[in-house]
């Protein structure tokens, strides 16, 4: 649930108070710019200012239908993760010579008026959390665990969010989120096996 603080924030931002969205923004980008670069290995700086970029778009438009079932920033993380997921299927296309051109995010937006104006650098990533070999490789591994353990394994681990955080983000149980987390383990376990000792087993995507 949204505090009291938070509440007052996005009642301004939904009253088209320009100090409020800065506001938002200042709170809320460096969070998301570092959880960005955790979802994916490959995503750059400039890459993650787009996502970013396009995760407050997406805010901006989409705010009236947040409804305060979770913090903002759990709410945040999970367009993030949806978002970084549209760009690297861009970015798949694009390889294959099936790009779209990028979305145009200086103009002011249609609906507020609001030229979304956030910081100028985003974060790296934790160079303490793990190198970069072990980090490109625990990437795989959740490439090939699929959907929905990816997602949750993401929003624990990597946005830090609570059991109950997730629960409220995925609508589900916080003992489904606790027994599907564990059994998502499990799997990307096997698989992370199969990398580090260089086998060349295939691991079937997670239905768990």
């Amino acid at each position: 649930m949204v505090s009291e603080v938070e509440a007052g924030l996005l009642a301004r931002c939904r009253q088209g108070e320009a100090a409020a969205w800065d506001e938002l923004f200042e709170l809320h980008y460096a969070a998301v710019g570092r959880f960005v670069f955790q979802l994916d290995a490959a995503v750059t700086r400039e890459d993650a200012e787009e996502i970013c970029q396009e995760v407050f778009l997406t805010v901006i438009k989409s705010l009236n239908s947040f409804r305060g079932g979770c913090q903002l920033q759990t709410w945040l993380f999970r367009m993030a993760v949806n978002r970084t997921r549209d760009f690297r299927d861009r970015r798949q296309a694009a390889k294959r010579g099936g790009g779209q051109p990028p979305l145009s995010l200086q103009a002011p937006e249609s609906e507020t008026g609001l030229v979304l104006d956030p910081p100028s650098t985003a974060p790296p990533p934790d160079a303490q959390l793990m190198n970069t070999e072990q980090a490109a490789l625990v990437h795989q591994g959740l490439t090939r665990l699929g959907e929905p353990c990816r997602e949750i394994i993401e929003l624990r681990y990597f946005g830090d969010l609570s059991y109950e955080e997730i629960s409220h983000s995925l609508e589900l149980n916080p003992k489904t989120v606790s027994s599907r987390l564990s059994k998502c383990l499990d799997r990307l376990e096997e698989i992370m096996q199969t990398f580090f000792s260089g086998e060349k087993t295939a691991v079937s995507p997670s239905n768990h």
